[in-house]
């Protein structure tokens, strides 16, 4: 099943300007596996569930072809228009029903979208478009360690955090909670012998108040939040940027804090 919960013009903006670029420290994780178990040429990566592109084009200078899918047009539309790399084409698609020959793909990536995949179709046409020791590469927030810090704030920057995650949890769908499993289901269900499981990646980051309350209004759960109650939805937006500035001791919506967040992957490859 292909679920279609990011397909309208607002949330693809919103996911554009708010969800995080995959930092470089995940890229090089991936790069080296892929280095390490097929080595070059790196001739195609195919970017699943790309949304508007970010993990795309952070693929684009390591391969000769990138391609990335995605069910929503709305999402594809805003990624053509991001300026970026020649190379880099945007198809509408499934992860479950590839079109790509057998043995084509040297690495399969999925930022943030694994979690919605159908397990076994999925991975039945990874293993068929794979070529002999290509790579699949499923990635993601371990957002559970997510951590805020500004000056002598940060457990209660923490404490605001999670009651919005508590505010928002009964929207919260069984494949988020797949994601939130880091993908441990999926991973165990991958049938290669030769894989792993990198259960976090700590990155270090600086972000706006502002850009954080966008960052949550491109979950699929405040999504499901607001379609159900439009004004508390954006209450709660509300509410959550006036508290994180009087706790801050700040005025302005554009003052940084300091973002500890936490990744994931899972990383596999096919045999020779």
């Amino acid at each position: 099943m292909t679920f279609r919960l990011f397909e309208g013009k607002d949330h693809a903006s919103i996911y554009q300007k708010y969800r995080f670029t995959p930092p470089e420290e995940v890229k090089n994780i991936i790069l080296q596996y892929l280095n390490t178990k097929k080595g070059q040429p790196h001739v195609l990566a195919v970017d699943l569930g790309c949304g508007t592109g970010q993990n795309s084009r952070l693929l684009a200078p390591h391969f000769q072809e990138v391609v990335g899918i995605d069910v929503s047009d709305c999402q594809l539309e805003v990624a053509r228009a991001v300026p970026g790399y020649p190379n880099v084409t945007y198809r509408k698609g499934t992860a479950e029903d590839l079109h790509f020959p057998d043995g084509s793909v040297d690495l399969l990536t999925a930022a943030s979208a694994a979690h919605w995949f159908d397990q076994s179709r999925f991975l039945a046409e990874a293993s068929r478009v794979l070529k002999p020791r290509g790579c699949m590469a499923l990635l993601g927030f371990a957002d559970s360690d997510t951590r805020l810090h500004y000056q002598d704030c940060g457990e209660r920057l923490n404490h605001i955090y999670e009651e919005v995650k508590q505010v928002l949890l009964p929207y919260t769908s069984n494949q988020v909670a797949v994601s939130e499993s880091k993908l441990e289901d999926l991973y165990t269900a991958i049938p290669f012998p030769d894989k792993e499981r990198i259960e976090c990646i700590w990155v270090n980051l600086t972000i706006s108040v502002r850009n954080l309350v966008g960052f949550i209004t491109s979950w699929s759960m405040f999504q499901a939040y607001k379609t159900k109650d439009p004004q508390a939805a954006e209450d709660l937006l509300l509410n959550t940027q006036k508290r994180f500035l009087e706790e801050m001791g700040v005025t302005s919506p554009d003052t940084k804090m300091d973002l500890k967040m936490g990744y994931f992957c899972v990383l596999a490859s096919k045999p020779q």
